[in-house]
């Protein structure tokens, strides 16, 4: 019968799941926001793909009323990615930002006559994804694998480009003539 140390096994577990932890990135949500999910969109696709900083410049200079909401989700996404993984602001980009559309807010707005209007206010959740540059780096390498297929047709495509371009070469020249 073995006899297994439970508490250097679970370690061995939580080191494991920490590593695969740091590569998912670190998150934030905002959940139910007072704003259309169109013109959240609108502003999250201007800081896709960006660093922490640049995002973070660009939602301050923005003239929308969106960027300020966005801005301090931004924010928080750094600071537990400080606090929880130990990561340097500086060395953050946005791997992932996304907007859905939530529940629509209903208030009722009294008229004349006793009657009642319906107004709809939208909401939207917004999710932010910060990852470490090294980790970016590391899943492009992974995504940019060109196969031998891939190569020998990139080839041919740039022969028969090059062909093309003798061709056309040859008609500016006048040196061929089309009828």
């Amino acid at each position: 019968m073995k006899i297994i140390n439970i508490k250097k096994f679970r370690q061995k577990e939580n080191d494991e799941n920490s590593e695969l932890n740091r590569k998912r990135g670190t998150y934030a949500f905002g959940r139910y926001m007072p704003m259309s999910a169109h013109k959240a969109q609108r502003v999250v696709n201007q800081i896709r793909g960006r660093s922490y900083d640049e995002a973070s410049m660009i939602l301050g200079f923005m003239p929308y009323r969106a960027c300020y909401p966005i801005w301090k989700l931004l924010n928080s996404a750094a600071a537990n990615a400080e606090y929880k993984k130990g990561f340097h602001t500086t060395e953050l980009f946005i791997k992932k930002v996304q907007v859905n559309k939530g529940p629509m807010r209903k208030k009722s707005k009294p008229r004349a006559q006793g009657r009642s209007d319906i107004i709809k206010r939208p909401t939207c959740h917004i999710t932010i994804v910060l990852q470490h540059i090294f980790f970016m780096k590391e899943s492009r390498k992974k995504k940019r694998t060109l196969y031998e297929k891939d190569i020998q047709q990139a080839t041919v495509t740039y022969e028969s480009l090059r062909k093309n371009n003798e061709i056309l070469r040859l008609i500016t020249d006048g040196e061929i003539k089309i009828r």
